[in-house]
């Protein structure tokens, strides 16, 4: 008898359940152990479900696709869909002969079928992104912590919570899998020693403007080489980057992204950190606490059905604000501080926008690490833990 992990909702149940019925097709992506798998066979349990990593059906589907897809008359599960992109053409045909049809994909390599469906299945697929889980989403399992270190390093991904795995020892496992299955299948890349270096490295560089010329020289790689293995990490959603906010203000903008990971666990594991508390004197303490923060943001925007639209704002005078949301026709500035003192100097960024632009000191927000959040004349201040008692959006900043 096969016995079931305990289940801790997700936020995008509401918008796939919201919206199913609209597509004849949905596509579900996200990393690898996100939860995709558990949620398609949640939501959409009236489909047949088959998952295209196991061998026979994967030969199956490539061998005689269109034999394969009419078992089903009424649609079906294809979970792991990357491994035969080659049956989208198939599904085009299918659905436009057929509205009844349904069929809900899911696959963890966007880079090897972003371009196939948007090639085959323009106009009839919904696409979703499902992450680790957000803190919003752990709630009811983590409580109020005290400080943020632990959920940072534990990070979201849901077998450290519904199979009670310990962080470090899922998070090796993960990466080791992660370099010997998607990485060779991405890239086809050899030296999978230095990637997991770079890897390393990008860690280290948490936060920070992206230069290819310098990590692709500590790496001992070319920079051509650098850029591609960042499309990889991109492309299997390990790490993001948030794009500069380029509007011309009369000076110097920076145009460099920086980087992040999509989940604070796997990066405190890639720092080498061993214990939550370790993070409190750790070099890349702010690198963290920022990424936590931008994160929790993407997983918002993601679980509520929306492209994530964040940037950051630099000048070459060193004025910075860490993150701007996109909220309709508004852009509003957060600064992000892991001291869990508040400083007046934690609102300089909030006050230069506001001379800058005249956005409204009322609309700016300040996420720190400490205990209270409060109204101030120079913005509304957050505890890092707001974000564990609702997310972005029911913060109402998108």
């Amino acid at each position: 008898m096969q016995i079931y992990a305990k289940m801790i909702p997700r936020l995008i149940h509401a918008h796939l359940a919201g919206s199913k019925d609209y597509f004849p097709i949905s596509f579900i992506t996200g990393p690898r152990q996100s939860g995709k798998t558990t949620l398609i066979r949640e939501l959409y349990s009236d489909l047949p479900y088959f998952s295209l990593e196991n061998p026979d059906t994967k030969q199956f589907a490539l061998e005689d696709p269109r034999t394969f897809l009419s078992q089903y008359p009424e649609g079906a599960v294809l979970d792991e869909s990357q491994h035969v992109p080659e049956l989208f053409s198939y599904l085009q045909q299918l659905v436009d002969e057929d509205k009844q049809r349904r069929y809900v994909l899911s696959g963890s390599q966007n880079f090897l079928i972003s371009e196939r469906i948007s090639q085959s299945l323009a106009g009839r697929v919904l696409v979703t992104t499902l992450l680790p889980f957000s803190a919003y989403e752990l709630k009811d399992e983590i409580g109020l912590p005290t400080g943020f270190e632990t959920l940072a390093w534990k990070g979201g991904y849901p077998r450290i919570y519904d199979q009670d795995i310990p962080a470090p020892i899922f998070h090796n496992s993960y990466i080791q899998t992660y370099i010997e299955r998607d990485v060779r299948q991405l890239k086809n890349i050899g030296d999978l020693t230095s990637f997991t270096i770079f890897l390393k490295l990008c860690a280290g560089r948490v936060g920070q403007l992206v230069n290819l010329s310098s990590l692709a020289n500590d790496a001992g790689i070319s920079v051509n080489t650098a850029k591609s293995w960042i499309s990889v990490l991109e492309a299997s959603y390990i790490l993001f980057k948030l794009p500069p906010y380029f509007k011309n203000f009369n000076k110097q903008v920076v145009k460099m992204p920086k980087i992040y990971f999509y989940d604070t666990g796997l990066l405190c594991h890639l720092l080498g950190i061993p214990q939550p508390q370790d993070i409190l004197l750790h070099f890349a303490r702010g690198g963290i606490f920022e990424n936590f923060i931008i994160s929790e943001a993407v997983k918002s925007f993601s679980h509520h059905g929306r492209k994530p639209d964040l940037y950051f704002w630099r000048d070459s005078r060193g004025h910075e604000v860490d993150l701007l949301l996109r909220n309709g026709v508004d852009i509003l500035p957060v600064e992000i501080k892991s001291g869990k003192t508040l400083n007046v100097d934690f609102f300089k960024g909030l006050k230069y926008w506001h001379k800058l632009t005249e956005h409204p000191l009322d609309q700016s927000y300040l996420f720190y690490g400490g205990e209270d959040s409060q109204k101030r004349q120079q913005g509304q201040v957050y505890a890092w833990k707001e974000l564990v008692k609702s997310d972005f959006q029911k913060i109402g900043l998108i």
